[in-house]
């Protein structure tokens, strides 16, 4: 069996790439850590992102595992313009995965880029993988295993949020372990 734990970051100031944690987000990372600390973790890809890195440092420090920044684990960019509905330009995103605005990313490119690393994840000997993550981008990782991950999902979504998926046999079994 393979586990693969899907990790949106914690508490954020920002969404710029340099954007830090916030105080309650330092704490947060810290509870993260403490939530796998009885976990075996073998392996830890990350969004490049401030946040996101700063969000699992803690648990890297407790496994003394090095993290691996990846690209492809960068949150979706709806669009380079500021709409000030952009809540239902996600919404139409989801309903039409074709859809782009202008200067942004697709849902199908988005999923595109973490079938990618799944499939590296998923291929890899390391059998307990944390992969760190945003919002929109890990709601289409989970959509890999569960079609049914959508809008609603990403909307329901914490900072941070923690999901197990469990691959065994050809089955996958999600579940979000993370509590507020």
């Amino acid at each position: 069996m393979k586990t693969i734990y899907i990790v949106r970051h914690a508490q954020a100031a920002g969404q710029p790439f340099d954007s830090p944690l916030t105080e309650i987000g330092v704490r947060q990372a810290a509870a993260l850590a403490r939530l796998f600390a009885d976990r075996q973790i073998d392996l830890i890809y990350s969004s490049p992102f401030t946040r996101a890195i700063s969000t699992i440092r803690p648990l890297a420090d407790l496994k003394g595992l090095q993290i691996v920044e990846d690209s492809r684990l960068g949150e979706r960019v709806l669009s380079s313009q500021y709409y000030p509905d952009w809540f239902d330009k996600v919404k139409q995103s989801f309903a039409d995965f074709e859809l782009v605005f202008e200067g942004g990313e697709s849902q199908a490119s988005g999923i595109k880029r973490a079938a990618s690393i799944l499939g590296e994840a998923i291929g890899s000997e390391a059998k307990n993988i944390v992969l760190v993550s945003h919002g929109n981008l890990s709601t289409l990782l989970l959509r890999y295993f569960d079609q049914n991950f959508g809008y609603e999902h990403w909307l329901g979504m914490t900072n941070p949020d923690v999901f197990e998926v469990c691959i065994s046999g050809g089955n996958n079994v999600v579940t979000r372990i993370w509590e507020t």
